[in-house]
């Protein structure tokens, strides 16, 4: 691929398109394809259903569901889900409504692009900063706490572990739990992973734990980027002429507390502005606040919430639509 282009006036919205591929390239793609058909087929839950239906021509998936790993549903039965790190991501309004949850190899993506799916259509929203996506060292140790939870649950997401699994959860993450705290925890006989967060977050950094009594440590501010490519009527900026229809590009600007910030400090923290991806106390461009912005909300807010616990959105304009 020799050039990313961007084509396209303003009536249209503009695109992306491939140029200046030669005709050797297209050749060992297409190879690439027919090559990776049969590993396809074989990814899939079950290979004799089409990968195109009918009536509408609607293409199915190779790998049908968006958990990570596979689900174990007893008597030698398996669903699988997504088991590697994919280039480009996926998030869905769906998880905000508690009907599904998409596995971490489909949030953390290479690249950072994820598919955003909402009842009726899928949009796409991406950064330019591939640190929105960096952790630091607590973000880190709380992904491999969630890892290890989730590799014992199996609810198919549904949060919830045995208690001897949550035994092996602190074995592998090195978390010393009182006894008490211990016991309380494991009185129902299960563990829900929101209450074995909320003794995480109570409990000392020397046992494991997150308790951090300032609540700034981690938190993030950056830049997202979202685009529908269904018309949209915008604003041509000259009062009284009709809105011009055409795809809708929207820049939201991010703000994220870390995930272990106790709630009454969040109604007191307002985001501060950055022009690219920052992790505050980490030595990187820290952000600069210019004063405080109202947090704003759309169904889109509530996608990004799915990767980014509890993160506010601004914008300025008409709302991002994922319809």
């Amino acid at each position: 691929m020799e050039e990313l282009g961007v084509v396209g006036g303003e009536n249209n919205g503009g695109a992306l398109v491939l140029l200046g591929i030669s005709g050797e390239e297209m050749e060992r793609a297409v190879k690439a394809l027919l090559c990776c058909s049969e590993s396809i087929q074989g990814d899939r839950d079950d290979p004799s259903l089409p990968l195109v239906t009918a009536p509408f021509g609607h293409a199915s998936q190779a790998v049908a569901n968006v958990f990570d790993e596979r689900m174990d549903l007893g008597g030698g039965m398996f669903l699988k889900g997504v088991s590697t790190n994919v280039e480009v991501g996926f998030l869905t309004l769906l998880e905000s409504l508690n009907f599904c949850k998409v596995g971490q190899n489909l949030k953390r993506p290479k690249w950072p692009i994820w598919v955003v799916g909402s009842e009726s259509h899928y949009t796409v929203v991406f950064a330019f900063d591939r640190s929105v996506q960096d952790e630091n060292e607590m973000e880190e140790r709380e992904s491999k706490i969630r890892r290890a939870f989730d590799a014992q649950d199996q609810s198919g997401g549904g949060g919830f572990i045995s208690v001897e699994g949550l035994q092996q959860v602190l074995r592998e993450t090195n978390v010393n739990l009182p006894s008490q705290k211990l016991d309380q925890l494991c009185s129902a006989g299960f563990i829900v992973w929101s209450e074995f967060w909320q003794v995480l977050l109570d409990l000392d950094k020397s046992l494991g734990g997150f308790k951090d009594s300032s609540g700034l440590m981690g938190r993030k501010v950056f830049d997202l980027y979202h685009f529908n490519g269904i018309a949209k009527s915008v604003s041509n900026g000259n009062q009284g002429e009709t809105p011009i229809q055409r795809p809708r590009l929207t820049k939201l600007r991010v703000s994220v507390p870390p995930r272990w910030t106790p709630e009454e400090y969040m109604a007191e923290v307002a985001p501060a502005p950055s022009s690219s991806g920052v992790n505050e106390g980490s030595g990187k461009d820290d952000a600069k606040a210019v004063g405080p912005e109202l947090p704003q909300h759309a169904p889109l807010v509530d996608c990004i919430r799915t990767r980014w616990p509890r993160a506010t959105c601004n914008w300025i304009g008409d709302p991002p639509s994922i319809v």
